[in-house]
């Protein structure tokens, strides 16, 4: 990431919107956005492979017989690629069908927040993570519940400010059997 181009820019955003950048209250304005960007867009520098990679700790299923592993209500926030607006009070629901090993459930949630941090679509956060589950788990039996806001419905435009967003993500037997889908509700 280059932090030097940011700042740079964000001080030129800050004349073009009409303020001074160099008053007291901006001045340190275009290196603290340039930080902010660093941390939350981090999932920028990485593949989904990356991700899987990186937080794929399994465990061996000699202790459990679940069928499934359901973890709901992780939070996490990105940012809409078409306006760069947040999307927040986010909460995503995963399941997956183990085959063998389980993941340590903070690795489920790591990649959930690691897969936030890149500018996109709700819809393409909800099929990184599957596909990240997947592969850092092991199984082709994924869903992927993502409810979120979207400042730029609720901020601008139509500004209405209780609309949610709900998308589904269904890769193998979720796809084909509602029963596993509906651990996602």
């Amino acid at each position: 990431m280059d932090k030097e181009k940011i700042e740079y820019h964000i001080r030129g955003l800050l004349e073009a919107i009409g303020e001074d950048p160099d008053r007291p209250g901006l001045v340190e304005t275009p290196r603290r956005v340039s930080d902010m960007y660093e941390e939350i867009f981090e999932g920028i520098a990485y593949s989904n492979h990356d991700i899987a990679e990186m937080f794929g700790k399994t465990f061996d299923m000699e202790y459990s017989s679940q069928p499934y592993i359901v973890m709901k209500d992780i939070t996490v926030f990105s940012y809409c690629e078409h306006h760069m607006a947040l999307m927040y009070d986010m909460t995503v629901n995963v399941a997956y069908i183990p085959n063998g090993k389980v993941l340590g459930l903070s690795k489920i949630a790591r990649i959930c927040d690691m897969a936030a941090k890149r500018l996109q679509l709700q819809e393409k956060l909800g099929s990184d993570i599957a596909e990240i589950i997947a592969e850092a788990a092991g199984t082709d039996s994924v869903g992927v519940k993502i409810t979120g806001s979207h400042s730029c419905m609720t901020a601008r435009g139509i500004r209405n400010v209780s609309a949610r967003t709900v998308t589904k993500t269904l890769i193998g037997e979720f796809k084909s059997n509602k029963d596993l889908a509906d651990l996602l509700d």
